[in-house]
């Protein structure tokens, strides 16, 4: 024999061997197994002496001819139960070996998979049915005034023994459900829910015993059974004891069929809390808890694209107005607000595009805009917009400063010294004004910004200009260092008064006393960097 189709074998059979198919196939043949034996024992001695069914007496041919349904019952359920999966297994292994496919024999494979338990369920009582009629007729000889005890006898069991089967295969199966629930819920496809399975329990601990023990004082009532009433204490107690074993084993299954996906949920919904968006819930059927975990997901999906949204929008217009508007909501408009402008411009940076490469000119605007975020960021202030190589910020706007001023100025003085370090001999000036101006959203309303408009934006741009002709490159107004407290006016010298472009009102000058000079700063940095230098070599 060729040695290929013994090995793919194997490869299946050691494959199968770990999906739950197995267990499967041993619960439904051992649910069968001890339901037989419970039905049998009962009839056998559970019954009084009168009435027990006399199996020893039965002929041999009647005994062999109900073995020899039980073996091709068996086998015939074992062939169906095959032919069911073998979709379902080739779909395991093509989804496991290559992803899975959207084919129409996978939406099949699917469907199947998920209703497995309920054609175990219908295949256990069509097995029983069938039993109990083959058995009634190979048991007439000794057993023909007891048919009807046989035919309640068989159907109460082959009803217990099939939902417990359903309960039992539901739970041995969830990998299977979970993978194949992966694509959604199919259509038309529904799992029995919260009520279902509370009826299944009802039925187990409730249902079947109590018409049991009515139907056993019915049949001695009206003679069906040889034995009076009275003796029919054993089977009662029999059967009050059969429901509390098989009551319990019911009950927990469907609690826990309830409580795994209601447990997970309550993890899920701690991961979000603490910030885990990617907290993901895995659909155990399609029942209501299904639902309500597939309907999780979907929550979990829409606030991750929500707080990704947020975040690119407080990226492109800050944290602080992305906050405001997710919070009030935006309109068109504005309000005057007393603020503090910093406008920083980079010298020659035209010039720089012609004369070095593109990436390292966007290398070199990328520090610099950085170096502007982060320090603005860190006084309390908000980087409103960049505009080719400048950059413009705002303090007070859109949330209240204590001290926007003071914030302005104390931010150019560590802005100088932080630029110096980072671009090293590209120039470049900060001006900083204060004053009225109008703060809001400004455009149409499809298309609109947040921005300050006002004579302090103006004015900080024209002071830009100049300081780009300073030696240390920062300029404020008198009137924003005023505005300042003290702490920050004392580092402040007011100088002399001069008319900007564009502006009627003069302006008077203040620079920074005592500013470290450029030279000194790049040759601190520069020291920095080849003391790393040194570390980095090897020994």
């Amino acid at each position: 024999m060729d040695a290929k189709p013994i090995g793919r074998i194997g490869a299946f059979v050691r494959w199968a061997a770990r999906t739950p198919w197995p267990v499967f196939t041993l619960g439904m043949v051992q649910a069968d197994i001890i339901g037989a034996l419970l039905v049998l024992s009962f009839l056998r001695f559970g019954l009084p002496p009168e009435d027990r069914i006399q199996l020893q007496d039965l002929p041999a041919f009647n005994l062999a001819v109900f073995l020899g349904f039980l073996f091709v019952s068996f086998t015939i359920a074992a062939y169906w139960s095959l032919r069911l999966l073998i979709p379902v297994m080739r779909w395991q292994r093509r989804d496991m070996l290559l992803g899975e496919r959207d084919t129409e024999d996978t939406e099949v494979a699917r469907t199947r998979a998920l209703k497995m338990p309920f054609y175990r369920s219908v295949i256990n009582v069509a097995n029983w049915f069938l039993g109990s009629v083959v058995f009634i007729v190979a048991s007439w000889p000794v057993a023909s005034k007891s048919a009807p005890v046989v035919a309640v006898a068989t159907g109460l069991g082959a009803t217990a023994t099939a939902i417990i089967g359903y309960l039992q295969s539901e739970r041995v199966l969830r990998p299977v459900a979970v993978a194949a629930l992966r694509g959604g819920v199919p259509e038309n496809f529904r799992a029995p829910g919260v009520i279902a399975r509370q009826v299944m329990t009802w039925v187990l601990s409730t249902a079947v015993p109590i018409i049991a023990i009515v139907l056993a004082l019915v049949a001695s009532k009206f003679e069906i059974l040889t034995a009076p009433a009275d003796r029919l204490t054993t089977p009662i107690l029999i059967l009050a004891i059969s429901a509390l074993v098989v009551g319990l084993a019911g009950t927990v299954l469907v609690a826990m069929s309830i409580a795994d996906p209601l447990r997970q949920l309550r993890w899920a919904l701690g991961e979000v809390q603490r910030g885990n968006y990617n907290a993901h819930m895995q659909i155990y059927d399609a029942s209501e808890l299904g639902l309500l975990q597939a309907g999780f997901n979907d929550m979990v999906r829409d606030l991750a694209e929500r707080q990704r949204l947020r975040d690119l929008f407080g990226r492109y217009v800050g944290e602080d107005v992305a906050r405001r508007a997710l919070e009030r909501g935006t309109e068109l408009g504005g309000q005057e607000r007393d603020v503090a402008v910093l406008f920083v411009d980079l010298v020659g940076s035209t010039q720089l595009a012609s004369t070095i490469p593109a990436a390292d000119v966007v290398n070199l605007l990328n520090d610099f805009f950085r170096v502007v975020v982060d320090t603005v960021n860190r006084h309390g202030g908000f980087v409103n917009k960049f505009q080719g190589d400048a950059a413009l910020a705002i303090f007070g706007a859109p949330i209240e400063h204590p001290d926007a001023c003071g914030a302005a100025l104390a931010a150019s003085r560590e802005l100088h010294d932080d630029l110096i370090r980072v671009l090293g001999q590209t120039e470049f000036g900060i001006g900083v004004s204060a004053g009225r101006a109008i703060a809001g959203h400004i455009g149409a309303q499809a298309r609109f910004e947040y921005t300050v408009i006002g004579d302090p934006v103006n004015e900080a741009a024209r002071l830009t200009e100049l300081a780009k002709l300073e030696e240390g490159h920062v300029l404020a107004s008198a009137i924003a260092v005023s505005g300042a407290l003290d702490a920050e006016a004392l580092c402040w010298d007011v100088g002399e008064i001069v008319e900007l472009r564009g502006r009627i009102a003069p302006t008077q000058l203040a620079r920074p006393v005592n500013l470290a000079s450029a030279e000194s700063i790049r040759s601190e940095a520069n020291g920095e960097r080849e003391g790393a230098d040194v570390r980095e070599q090897p020994a």
